[in-house]
């Protein structure tokens, strides 16, 4: 079965704050893992964004990644994807996950980006299964798996 996720504190260093917005306890029968979702804030505490981490390991994660971000466009640019993912990092860490996977469309240039510049090592390209998750409810077609170890 899956872990039960407890409450945890607001992730932060001094240039990022991810606020605890929803803990979602997975579903097994469509092989989503259970995962932390946040809300990311900058140092003038704007909201810039969102990012998630599931927990766990399953095929379903491989193609859909550990972790999910989107910076909204005005605030672009800065990073914020990648200092959320050295957060999460450290939080899948205490789960005692010893590498997850962040995955991509091959057009999404920002995403490619930010995992080049968390030094992720990419394992390939390749098509998603037609029987996959995020193939079917979100359209995912082909990604990039990038890996990381923690």
């Amino acid at each position: 079965g899956y872990m039960e996720l407890l409450k945890i504190d607001d992730l932060e260093n001094d240039e990022i704050k991810l606020k605890v917005k929803e803990i979602y306890q997975g579903n097994e029968k469509i092989g989503l893992l259970p995962a932390y979702l946040f809300d990311i804030f900058n140092i003038e505490h704007k909201r810039v964004g969102y990012c998630d981490l599931r927990i766990g390991y399953n095929e379903e994660a491989y193609y859909g990644g550990h972790i999910g971000y989107l910076i909204y466009p005005p605030y672009g640019g800065n990073h914020y994807a990648a200092k959320a993912c050295k957060l999460l990092f450290q939080l899948a860490k205490n789960f005692g996950m010893t590498y997850l996977y962040i995955t991509c469309n091959p057009d999404n240039i920002p995403s490619i980006k930010t995992c080049e510049y968390l030094e992720g090592e990419l394992l390939e390209i390749t098509e998603v299964p037609k029987d996959s998750y995020i193939n079917r409810e979100l359209n995912e077609k082909e990604e990039c798996i990038y890996q990381f170890y923690l």
